[in-house]
């Protein structure tokens, strides 16, 4: 069952333009020149109930736009949407009661207070009996790992800890849905596999609905089966993220181990040498043009082999390369 619908949603702003200089700034008070930009345009998706969505795009693409939408801070220029048989810029009192969002650059927890101020606060904002509160907040605890963190005052706390306890607040009411935008910004490693070790468990122990948008491809490799991508407010792609990799990947990437030492430069026919070590080479060909069986063969008549591995580019190539090709 889709719980979110979108249908030909679009949102354009209307901005002033300015010439440089007094004379321009003078000029955009009395006779301001107004320029339309479209930030999203004619787009249209559904979601169902559990499903991990990416929604991904370079800066600029329409994502944070989308998801305010979907929440209710802004109004559409055009289209539809319904976000639990809400319509989120005309019901957002009561669809709030039934989402979460976290906007990784904008902080929702009170900065001189604990965190675990913040959290009875919004205890009470959505009405929640204190019981079933310190049962969701021990959860929410022991799923972020924050237990040591709720009594120090957020200004003194790390990026990581900070996010983990962001989250963990937009969780207190049980929200179906949650909206995502950059959660694991500027996270370290393991700041980033604990948030998605969290957001997993949430989404198997609750069936809760992910929609989430981030740079970082780890992200949408580890925690979604479907992706989006958006470019200049338009969708260019919507399929699975196994799909997007075979689609886009033209690229392999090839590790060899020789037996014996590599006693001049290496080269292959077609591939490129990314590493060369005393007896070890890495390549990178174009599957298309050079077959990876063909690549194997060539290396294992070259020298003995100890060990070949074959891999795949990075998420952020591969998804470089769409944006590119956009």
């Amino acid at each position: 069952m889709s719980i979110v619908k979108v249908s030909q949603l679009g949102k354009t702003f209307r901005l002033k333009q300015k010439a440089p200089g007094l004379w321009g700034s003078l000029q955009a008070v009395w006779r301001p020149v107004m320029q339309e930009i479209t930030a999203v345009h004619n787009v249209s998706f559904s979601l169902e109930e559990g499903e991990m969505l990416a929604f991904i795009g370079p800066n600029g693409a329409g994502k944070s736009t989308t998801i305010k939408m979907l929440a209710g801070i802004l109004h559409p220029s055009q289209g539809q949407a319904s976000v639990l048989g809400y319509t989120p810029w005309q019901q957002r009192r009561q669809m709030a009661y039934h989402i979460g969002s976290v906007f990784g650059q904008k902080p929702q927890l009170w900065y001189h207070l604990p965190a675990e101020d913040t959290f009875r606060l919004f205890a009470r904002i959505y009405e929640l009996d204190m019981k079933q509160y310190q049962e969701r907040r021990d959860f929410l605890v022991e799923a972020f790992e924050i237990g040591h963190l709720l009594q120090t005052p957020v200004r003194k706390l790390s990026l990581g800890q900070r996010m983990k306890c962001e989250i963990a607040a937009s969780l207190l009411h049980r929200p179906r849905v949650i909206f995502l935008d950059e959660p694991t910004i500027g996270l370290d490693v393991i700041a980033k596999q604990q948030i998605r070790e969290a957001i997993r468990t949430l989404n198997a122990s609750e069936n809760t609905t992910i929609f989430l948008t981030s740079h970082d491809a780890g992200d949408v490799e580890s925690l979604c089966r479907r992706v989006i991508v958006i470019n200049h407010g338009r969708i260019i792609f919507d399929d699975r993220t196994s799909v997007l990799k075979r689609q886009f990947l033209r690229r392999k990437i090839i590790d060899v181990r020789f037996a014996e030492p590599l006693e001049e430069p290496f080269a292959l026919p077609g591939a490129t040498v990314l590493k060369q070590g005393s007896y070890g080479v890495k390549l990178e060909f174009d599957n298309r043009t050079l077959p990876v069986e063909q690549v194997i063969q060539q290396l294992m008549a070259t020298k003995p082999c100890t060990d070949i591995n074959v891999s795949d580019p990075a998420m952020e190539e591969i998804i470089r390369e769409i944006y590119q090709e956009e």
